[in-house]
C-alpha cells in the first residue's frame, strides 16, 4: 500500500492512497465467486454459469462490491499506519478501480498538533478549608428565618429531624465544610488547567466545537423549559444562545484535546473517564504549596 500525507491546514489532511496485487485481485475473486452462487444466468444452473458469461452480466456489481468492502478497509489501513487521530468522517474523492489496482483520496479532519510544555510539577497553591462557629451560626440563621422559628433548642432540631440541637449544629458544620472544600477543589482544578493552556497555541477544529456547542445549546434549552419557558420562546432564543455558548464550547474543546495529548504521553485510556483521570495524574504530579 502506497500512502501520501498531504498537510491542508493545522487540522486537514489530505491521504492519496494506492493499493494494488493480491488483495485487489483476490477482493474480485471473493466477489465473483459469490456472485456466481446466486446468479441466474438462462440455461445454467446457478453456481454452474461460465465465469465469462458471470463476468459480463454482473461485473458492474462485483465493481461496487469490491469498492463497498475494500475502501473503508484500506482507509483504515491508511489511517493507523500514518498515525493519523482522525475526528471526522472522511471525504473520499477520485476513486479508481480495475481488476489489480485501487487508488483513491481521503480528506480528513485530525486532532491538531498541540506541543505540550512541562506538564508534571504544576505549582498548586491551596487552601486549608475550616468551619468557623460564625459560618455555622449563619446557616442556622438563615435556616431558622426560612422556617419563622422564634427559639434555637432541641425542639427545632427534632423538627427537622436532628435528635439534638447539638447533632444538628455538627450537621450544619459537617455540610458546610463539604461545600467548602468542593469549591476549594474547584478553584484548584481550574488553576491547574488554566496553568496546563498557558502559552498553548494551537487551534481547535470547527467540527469539535460544532459538537460541543450543540451539546451545550441542548441542555440550555432543557434547563429553559424546566424553569417553565414556552418551547416558541426557547426556540427564539436560539442565535442568543449560540452566541452566548461558543466561547465555552471552544475552551471545553482545548482543554479535552490538551487532556488527551497528556493522556497520551502517559498511557492513559482515552475513555470517557480520561479527563478526569488525566486531572488526578496532574495532581499527584503537581508540587503543592499551602497559602498562609
Amino acid at each position: 500500500m502506497k500512502t501520501e500525507v498531504k498537510k491542508l491546514d493545522d487540522s486537514k489532511r489530505e491521504l492519496n492512497i494506492e493499493v494494488s496485487g493480491e488483495m485487489v485481485s483476490k477482493k474480485f475473486e471473493d466477489a465473483f465467486a459469490q456472485i456466481s452462487k446466486e446468479a441466474k444466468v438462462p440455461g445454467f444452473r446457478s453456481g454452474h454459469a461460465p465465469r465469462d458469461m458471470i463476468e459480463k452480466q454482473y461485473g458492474p456489481h462485483a465493481h461496487e462490491q469490491v469498492l463497498k468492502e475494500l475502501v473503508p478497509d484500506i482507509y483504515n489501513k491508511a489511517i493507523e499506519q500514518e498515525k493519523l487521530d482522525v475526528i471526522e468522517m472522511p471525504e473520499i474523492t477520485d476513486v479508481k478501480l480495475d481488476r489489480t489496482t485501487l487508488s483513491f483520496k481521503a480528506k480528513v479532519e485530525v486532532s491538531p498538533e498541540i506541543k505540550l510544555g512541562s506538564y508534571k510539577g504544576i505549582a498548586i497553591n491551596y487552601k486549608r478549608v475550616s468551619v468557623s462557629s460564625d459560618d455555622v451560626k449563619r446557616s442556622i440563621d438563615s435556616i431558622k428565618e426560612s422556617r419563622k422559628a422564634e427559639t434555637l433548642d432541641d425542639s427545632f432540631a427534632k423538627s427537622l429531624g436532628y435528635p439534638s440541637l447539638k447533632e444538628f449544629e455538627g450537621a450544619i458544620e459537617r455540610q458546610i465544610f463539604i461545600n467548602k472544600e468542593n469549591q476549594e477543589h474547584q478553584r484548584i482544578e481550574f488553576d491547574l488547567i488554566e496553568t496546563l493552556l498557558k502559552n498553548l497555541d494551537f487551534k481547535a477544529p470547527q467540527v469539535l466545537i460544532g459538537r460541543q456547542l450543540q451539546d451545550l445549546t441542548r441542555q440550555a434549552k432543557v434547563d429553559l423549559a424546566m424553569k417553565g419557558m414556552p418551547r416558541e420562546k426557547i426556540e427564539s432564543q436560539n442565535d442568543t444562545l449560540t452566541k452566548e455558548l461558543t466561547p465555552q464550547a471552544e475552551k471545553q474543546v482545548r482543554v479535552y484535546l490538551v487532556l488527551a495529548e497528556v493522556a497520551k504521553k502517559e498511557n492513559i485510556s482515552l475513555d470517557d473517564h480520561m479527563p478526569r483521570k488525566v486531572i488526578e495524574f496532574l495532581m499527584r504530579e503537581a508540587v503543592w504549596k499551602e497559602n498562609a
